[in-house]
């Protein structure tokens, strides 16, 4: 018996308005990017801006959410701040630019950084988070 594949995805809507403006200026990106491990993440988009991390065997992931899903959770053991997902992607699709130098802007981002903001900084030094209000 033949399989048959399925060409067509069911569409999903993607708000990728704000991408240009969270990422002020992407100087340097990990090339060829970063597959992430998404296992556990509930939201089926991951929004540009948001914080990524590595575990000790180099796996990248999005940065946890709380239990609300409106805020960062705690970095979890064993992992550090690895970088900033440049541009909206799909959680069924994790395949992640990572800004490691460059310009975020902090108040567009899709979550508050300013917790985790020193920790961050302290291992990722080369990306500066900025805002646009004066």
């Amino acid at each position: 018996m033949a399989v048959q594949g399925n060409l067509v995805d069911d569409v999903i809507n993607i708000d990728t308005s704000k991408d240009s403006i969270v990422i002020i200026h992407n100087i340097f990106s990990i090339p060829g990017g970063k597959t992430l491990d998404v296992t556990g993440f509930t939201p089926d988009v991951i929004n540009a801006g948001h914080i990524l991390i590595k575990n000790a065997a180099g796996d990248y992931k999005p940065m946890p959410l709380n239990a609300g899903g409106t805020a960062y959770a705690a970095l979890p053991a064993d992992h550090t701040y690895a970088g900033v997902l440049v541009a909206t992607i799909l959680k069924k699709r994790p395949y992640a630019g990572v800004m490691i130098n460059g310009y975020v802007n902090e108040v567009a981002s899709p979550f508050p950084v300013t917790d985790i903001k020193a920790a961050f900084l302290t291992a990722v030094n080369k990306v500066e988070f900025r805002s646009d209000l004066a």
